[in-house]
């Protein structure tokens, strides 16, 4: 009980003594346990440090003596993490702890932090350090820590923020909100992901803050010197990431917050949708359209207008009397159907989704007990708790039906969540939060993630022995476990073009690379020109789907005249042909954590040159892309990095480390790859599964020196990956001025259709006079030469452990 004392008409408490910035005290006392470590302030203030491995560095603070219960959404269950190697010393006016990587020091005097690299370099120092203020309105402390701003640092990450690539001098905060038609430097948009990345003296580090109250982010704004984050409640409960490579940081904080299982192939082909498709007729009409004019799609959306009234889970009787018949329809013809879930159930006495919600007190609740109602698509609704498992469990039950249709992904919207009119709940709606009951304040920035969460458990447990497929609008750290997503209501505008680019680059560094944006834009009609410039950015998005407001025209890849349907029938094409490429960098992501997308920052971190740019990126181990972002453009500049790179389209051969000017009129978007690269190719399909792949292309880029290259190759869907039945293969290239050697080696036990692969040379700078394959030569007429092109073709057995050139 709080100690009270009389003055005058007046009782004063302990709380009077809370206004202001509250710090912590000297330390008393610490514990050390294995790899937790507690330091006790005689103000009861206690810092728990543990080291889950030797780079990766836990720091959570209690103000009142004690900690809650330690819970979190983002973290994985898979996680497990390599015992970390500790030594622990105490010093006359500070502690140490020591990992094979870095020295965490922590001061006596007042509990501020420092952590050093093994060659004494500062990472990152407590400013102020760890501080709160006490909230009465709401009874929450306002957790705020700084640091301070090393020399020439700069910071990346926080998922798909609407700024520049490079966050210093920013102030961003996390609230999931439904931003129709943001704009650039827009803040906040859907997602939550307090994740960042610092980069200074060459060293990455990250800085997950695991806290899902409205957080802030202020990266050198308010004061040049000075970056700090805080947040209206919880916990000051932050993970140091030590790199020191870009890419180590963001595969570490994949790991820590979970990373997705392989979609299934045709997931990466090409969606078409619209708000909205129908009736019937209208969706076949489109699907017609594809196959006539031989433009690859695998998925068709249908989008709210499919429902009865909006109703989630219904079907209108008017527009789509025989779905299951429809969809089956569909599927005989290659595309696979996916339909939007939102999480707004109509209140109606004789809906069956409102009647099970309603009879098992499934919604979200009011403070004093009224339920949360809110007006969304069918009207006033009530809005299920996903936080408690037994609403995803009844959530995901719910999907039975829709997948027994043949429905083979789900897409969540307004989940952020999102209420007309209001913007979001209201502060006093209650959450059980997994049995940590809290308010929206608390609950807000992880609802989104929460029903992603029940509907991809859904989906999944219905189609199996088939992979799920699902997207989501909104989500907090971890979502990438749960779902792909998609950049918002953006606009069709150059402007919006060049933030989805940067955009997707920022998700990918973040922990979730399965994104893309709305090609062409949502709101207004794209001309031609932007269409196809955006088209051929987007095909080279993990996630790949036009997407645009029904009121605002067509948006097909046929609406803008012939000339630039074959052009967008090219792009396409391109992706499909990359499938096996992308499919490949989409494994290592699942495997490793790594990227899909890469800012030329993480393909260089050593070139100071790197540091501001953010048009290029890499896609993958060895393809680097740059869009043309304005009109009228035949070409532009762009940065590329240290080494030799092969321009895709005329096989140039280009020196790194400086700018270039890559031609690209319509029919082009600059693409390079990289020197030594095996790049695959699959045939042009139009959809995955229309037929089997008799050959492989492999497209070798000679270099002078060494190079490898990975593929990875499965069924495409199903689990039989996870018992060995794939194949990765790996190709060892090894080039001189006379020479080309290429070793091939694979593990698994998957058999592919192809049994033939086409060897294609690209840039060998001698010409071949002799050919051996696995220790036989080959007859010279057996290799094709084109001169214009300035390549050799020849065909080999699939299973080949090595060729050589001379």
């Amino acid at each position: 009980m709080e100690n009270i004392i009389h003055e005058g008409n007046y009782m004063i408490n302990d709380l009077t003594n809370r206004k202001g910035e509250l710090f912590p005290g000297t330390i008393l006392d610490c514990k050390h346990e294995n790899n937790n470590f507690y330091f006790y302030c005689d103000n009861n203030v206690i810092l728990h440090i543990k080291a889950l491995t030797d780079k990766i560095i836990r720091f959570r603070y209690a103000v009142d003596g004690d900690f809650p219960k330690d819970f979190s959404y983002a973290l994985s269950d898979a996680y497990q993490p390599e015992k970390p190697t500790l030594e622990f010393k105490e010093k006359t006016d500070h502690f140490r702890i020591t990992t094979n990587r870095i020295i965490i020091t922590i001061w006596k005097e007042n509990l501020s932090v420092r952590i050093l690299d093994k060659s004494g370099t500062i990472l990152i120092e407590d400013e102020r350090g760890f501080h709160w203020e006490y909230d009465q309105t709401t009874g929450n402390d306002v957790v705020k820590i700084s640091k301070k701003v090393q020399s020439g640092e700069h910071y990346y990450g926080l998922g798909d923020k609407a700024f520049n690539m490079n966050l210093r001098g920013r102030r961003v905060q996390n609230w999931g909100s439904d931003t129709y038609g943001y704009g650039k430097n827009s803040d906040p948009l859907y997602k939550n992901i307090p994740f960042y990345i610092g980069l200074h003296q060459k060293i990455a580090y990250g800085m997950f803050f695991d806290n899902s109250f409205r957080s802030y982010f202020d990266f050198a704004a308010e004061r040049s010197n000075v970056t700090s984050y805080w947040a209206q409640g919880g916990e000051m409960n932050y993970y140091f990431i030590y790199g020191p490579e870009l890419i180590e940081v963001t595969a570490q904080y994949t790991n820590l917050t979970g990373k997705p299982e392989l979609p299934p192939l045709w997931a990466l082909g090409y969606h078409q949708c619209k708000w909205s498709y129908y009736p019937e007729q209208k969706v076949k009409e489109i699907a017609a359209n594809f196959r006539e004019r031989q433009i690859p799609c695998d998925a068709i959306y249908l989008d709210i207008d499919y429902m009865e009234g909006f109703r989630c889970f219904t079907w209108s009787k008017d527009r789509f009397p025989d779905p299951k018949r429809m969809v089956q329809e569909l599927a005989q013809d290659g595309f696979k159907t996916i339909v939007i879930i939102d999480p707004g159930i109509k209140i109606d006495k004789d809906y069956w989704v409102y009647q099970e919600g309603l009879a098992n007190d499934y919604f979200c609740r009011r403070a004093d007990g009224p339920l949360m109602k809110g007006s969304v698509w069918p009207g006033l609704c009530n809005f299920p708790d996903y936080t408690r498992p037994n609403v995803r469990e009844w959530w995901a039950g719910l999907f039975k039906e829709l997948i027994a249709t043949g429905i083979k992904g789900v897409w969540n919207d307004m989940n952020e969540p999102a209420v007309f009119e209001q913007g979001t709940f209201p502060d006093d709606v209650r959450f059980d939060h997994d049995g940590h009951p809290c308010s929206h304040k608390k609950a807000h920035n992880i609802y989104g993630m929460q029903m992603a969460r029940a509907t991809y458990q859904g989906v999944k447990k219905y189609a199996y022995p088939n992979r799920p497929f699902t997207i989501t609008r909104s989500g907090y750290s971890g979502v990438q476990r749960f779902a792909a997503t998609w950049t918002g209501d953006n606009i069709a505008s150059w402007e919006h073009m060049w933030l989805a680019n940067i955009q997707c680059q920022r998700l990918s560094i973040s922990g979730y690379s399965f994104a893309g944006s709305d090609i062409g834009g949502f709101i207004e009609t794209p001309s031609g020109e932007l269409y196809i410039r955006w088209l051929a950015l987007g095909v080279f998005h993990p996630f790949c789907r036009t997407h645009s407001s029904g009121d605002h025209g067509e948006q097909e890849p046929w609406s803008f005249g012939d000339e630039n349907t074959d052009l967008a029938r090219k792009f396409i094409q391109l992706r499909y042909q990359l499938m096996p490429y992308m499919y490949t960098t989409f494994w290592q992501y699942t495997t490793f954590g790594t990227p899909m997308l890469k800012p030329l920052v993480y393909l260089d971190q050593y070139d100071s040159e790197t540091y501001l740019r953010m048009a290029e990126f890499g896609l993958g181990d060895n393809l680097l892309v740059c869009p043309i972002t304005q009109p009228e453009a035949d070409g532009r500049w762009l940065y590329l990095p240290r080494g030799n790179w092969y321009y895709y389209w005329t096989d140039e051969l280009v020196v790194g480390g400086k700018e270039v000017w890559a031609e690209a009129k319509l029919d082009r978007i600059p693409l390079y790859v990289q020197a030594g690269a095996v790049i695959p190719m699959y045939p042009i399909r139009q959809y995955v599964g229309e037929k089997a792949i008799e050959e492989l292309t492999l497209h070798v880029y000679h270099k002078n020196g060494a190079h490898q290259s990975t593929l990875f190759e499965d069924a495409g869907d199903g689990y039989g990956y996870q018992n060995g039945e794939c194949l990765v293969k790996k190709f060892a290239t090894v080039g001189t001025t006379q020479s080309l050697n290429v070793q091939q080696t694979v593990s698994g036990n998957f058999i592919p259709t192809y049994h033939t692969c086409k060897i294609v040379l690209h840039g060998l700078p001698f010409e071949v006079t002799l050919t051996i394959i696995d220790d036989q030569a080959l007859p010279l007429s057996e290799i094709i030469r084109d001169e214009t092109q300035n390549t050799y073709t020849l065909i080999v057995n699939a299973n080949f452990l090595s060729l050589t050139f001379r």
